[in-house]
């Protein structure tokens, strides 16, 4: 209620301000008036407005510092940093300890590149500030731009330690220790917070997203919570609540969660791929269609919604509208080696195997950490009876994922099927050495029972040898 009257006294004392001077009448305005006038133009954007009012200003109050700071606030805002540099220089001759004017211009050189410059200034306003925190702040996203990480974390602590209450410093050291993988500390920083002010959704809001980045969803999903029972109408913790119930496998809840944002924010692509990637983990897929559609509507270019309805169309086994749509993701992102994983099974399934043979080797050269692509690609090669083709793609998945015991165990699959035992053994007992547990992948292998009653003979007395 009090900010709405302070808008509207605001707009009503503009109003009287625009038509003393367009009527050319006489209204007297006071210091106060004028800077409320200014601060307005200001905020709106509205530069001529601004430095019309602060001429008015001038004539009445040459003296006056804070017309002097406000008027070199607009030329900075306007870029015109010569003009509000000889404002400063003049400010200072009459007020030589006001903080303000070192921290505009500490802002004036940091916007024109001279950081040492803008230091300098900051500096100087940390000896006469009253309120220190916002200094220190400055200077924290001074060494921040500088990518002076450690140092503008030492300037964010400072800050905190005059000021717990400060929001801006808060965010942006969360930031400083997520990229100096120092997230950890963050979450102690919001601790502190919150128990200087337990009602801030602010503060929960981002102690949950410092929780999901160390992947502690329980704690995530508890800090999400509290923020929505706070500010309820509080979208983007709705929709990172729903997230981190997903990732948890809550997916009623984390339908909920999306729901919710809907109704307070309405359609967004990303909202919209995720209650399709929900419906798509609730395997309801003709629903995780449709939203994956409606994100794809909304955003053309989203290649993850096309790669959302291509999936359901796999699990649908509609194989040939997959590929169509796996395509558009492809089009959009052809460097993304998942979707070129997408489109080698789609192409295999609808029988395209040389085009299916390309797009695994392009996956395998994007991601020739998967051992999903070499067991695959491979496949191909050993349904075609090519065995050695099959044998010579696996061994190079395994030259890129030498601790992967499936691939180990399926290079004894092609050497057995080839009739080479020799090797088979040799990979066999490197596999069981690997990953005993894995030995099923090489018994479900083959449906012929004497050849699983054979292997299984001979895992069981390495069992039996080293265990």
């Amino acid at each position: 209620m009090e900010g709405s009257f302070k808008r509207k006294k605001e707009n009503e004392l503009v109003k009287r301000y625009e038509e003393t001077y367009k009527n050319q009448q006489y209204s007297y305005f006071s210091l106060e008036d004028f800077e409320e006038i200014i601060s307005y133009y200001l905020g709106q954007d509205q530069v001529k407005k601004a430095l019309h009012a602060v001429r008015q200003a001038e004539s009445q109050f040459p003296y006056s510092i804070e017309i002097m700071l406000l008027k070199s606030q607009i030329l900075i805002n306007d870029e015109n940093y010569s003009d509000a540099l000889e404002v400063l220089d003049t400010a200072e001759t009459f007020q030589p300890y006001e903080s303000e004017i070192f921290m505009l211009r500490g802002s004036l050189y940091s916007f024109m590149d001279k950081q040492d410059l803008a230091l300098e200034e900051y500096t100087k306003a940390l000896t006469f500030a009253e309120n220190k925190d916002e200094v220190y702040y400055h200077l924290g996203v001074l060494e921040q731009a500088r990518e002076n990480y450690e140092k503008a974390i030492e300037y964010f602590d400072k800050a905190l330690e005059v000021n717990i209450y400060n929001e801006n410093v808060l965010y942006d050291l969360a930031f400083c220790l997520d990229i100096t993988g120092k997230t950890n500390e963050s979450i102690s920083y919001y601790k502190k917070f919150i128990d200087a002010d337990p009602y801030s959704y602010f503060a929960w809001y981002n102690l949950g997203i410092a929780y999901s980045k160390m992947e502690q969803l329980e704690d995530a999903i508890n800090a999400f919570e509290y923020a929505v029972i706070i500010e309820e109408d509080f979208s983007s913790a709705h929709f990172n609540l729903g997230n981190a119930n997903l990732q948890s496998g809550n997916y009623q809840k984390s339908l909920e969660s999306f729901y919710k944002t809907l109704d307070i924010e309405g359609p967004g692509t990303d909202l919209f791929n995720m209650l399709g990637t929900v419906y798509e983990k609730l395997e309801q897929y003709d629903l995780g269609l449709k939203y994956f559609q409606k994100a794809s509507k909304l955003e053309v270019m989203n290649d993850q919604a096309w790669y959302g309805a291509g999936l359901c169309m796999s699990k649908l086994n509609r194989w040939f509208e997959a590929q169509h749509y796996f395509n558009k993701a492809l089009k959009i992102d052809s460097d993304n080696a998942t979707y070129w994983l997408a489109i080698a099974e789609a192409d295999y399934k609808v029988g395209n195997l040389i085009s299916s043979l390309d797009a695994y080797e392009e996956a395998a050269l994007l991601m020739p950490g998967n051992p999903k692509v070499w067991l695959d690609w491979s496949f191909i090669y050993f349904e075609q009876g090519e065995l050695d083709k099959a044998i010579s793609t696996v061994e190079k998945g395994i030259e890129e994922n030498i601790e992967k015991a499936e691939l180990v165990y399926r290079l004894s699959a092609y050497y057995i099927a080839d009739n080479k035992y020799k090797e088979a053994f040799k990979s066999l007992e490197n596999a069981l050495h690997l990953d005993y547990e894995k030995h099923t992948d090489l018994l479900s292998f083959f449906s012929n029972i004497e050849t699983q009653k054979a292997l299984f003979k001979i895992i069981d007395k390495f069992k039996k040898d080293h265990f």
